[in-house]
C-alpha cells in the first residue's frame, strides 16, 4: 500500500504560505458558488425551488466547520464558511419573505 499523504511537520516552514494560497482560493471558490442563486432570488423575487431543507443543512454545517476552523486556526476556512453561512442566511431570509 502506498501512503501519499503529505504531513505538515515535513514542509519546511517557508513553504506553508503556498498552501495558504491554495486555501484562500478555494475558499474564495466555495464562497462565490451561492452568489449566482442569491442574486437571482433577488432579482426574480422567486424562491419556491430552493430547498429550505438544504439551506438549513448548509447553516448548520458551516457552523460545525466555523467551530473547528477556529479551534485549528484555518483562515481560508473561516473565511469561506463565514461567507457561506451569510449568503445561506440571506436565502433563507428570501425564502421566507418571498413565499408569502
Amino acid at each position: 500500500m502506498i501512503n501519499l499523504s503529505i504531513s505538515l511537520l515535513e514542509i519546511p516552514a517557508y513553504q506553508l504560505h503556498w498552501f495558504d494560497y491554495i486555501g484562500y482560493f478555494g475558499s474564495f471558490l466555495t464562497s462565490i458558488t451561492f452568489i449566482p442563486q442569491v442574486y437571482k432570488a433577488w432579482k426574480t423575487k422567486s424562491v419556491g425551488d430552493l430547498s429550505i431543507w438544504m439551506m438549513l443543512i448548509v447553516v448548520l454545517s458551516t457552523i460545525v466547520w466555523l467551530v473547528y476552523a477556529f479551534a485549528i486556526g484555518s483562515g481560508p476556512v473561516i473565511v469561506a464558511n463565514t461567507i457561506v453561512f451569510i449568503l445561506s442566511l440571506i436565502l433563507i431570509y428570501f425564502k421566507y419573505r418571498f413565499n408569502r
